[in-house]
């Protein structure tokens, strides 16, 4: 029993020295056969263009320029005031929460000092909800103005 594990042993340790030289060799062989394939390979070049008076096709149009975006900058996109509709009021913890929808008719929960492009939430009641539009067109207004939007009665 005792040749058995001393055999075991030494072939471990043959194995564990042989392995790394043998895998040396491979990584050698492998950066050798890189070099030879990166040397065959055309290099990559960038168009070379002579203007001659003409407009260069490959500069870019829009640098240095900000593109008009529809998202803002955290990357929510725009929703403007006068877009939303009032779908319901809902009153959590005593505190009114209003169900809206956007022109793309998803169903959004707003709460009173919620911001928008053009405004905010003023305020929020049992069936009627105040927006305060302080921006016109991206332009600040000289005197905001007040927008409500109600449920009626019958729509309860």
């Amino acid at each position: 029993m005792k040749k058995i594990a001393y055999l075991f042993l030494l072939f471990s340790l043959i194995c564990l020295i042989i392995l790394p030289i043998l895998s040396h060799e491979e990584k050698a062989e492998k950066q050798d056969l890189a070099k030879k394939l990166s040397a065959e390979m055309p290099k990559r070049t960038s168009p070379a263009y002579q203007r001659a008076g003409r407009k260069d096709p490959f500069r870019d149009l829009l640098a240095g320029r900000d593109a008009k975006r529809k998202t803002t900058p955290g990357g929510k996109p725009e929703m403007f005031l006068d877009d939303i509709t009032l779908i319901g009021i809902v009153k959590a913890r005593g505190k009114f929460t209003a169900i809206v929808t956007g022109p793309q008719e998803f169903p959004l929960f707003i709460k009173v000092g919620q911001r928008f492009s053009d405004g905010f939430v003023l305020s929020i009641q049992e069936s009627r909800i105040i927006l305060r539009k302080t921006k016109e067109r991206g332009f600040p207004l000289f005197k905001p103005r007040d927008i409500v939007k109600e449920i009626h009665p019958e729509e309860r």
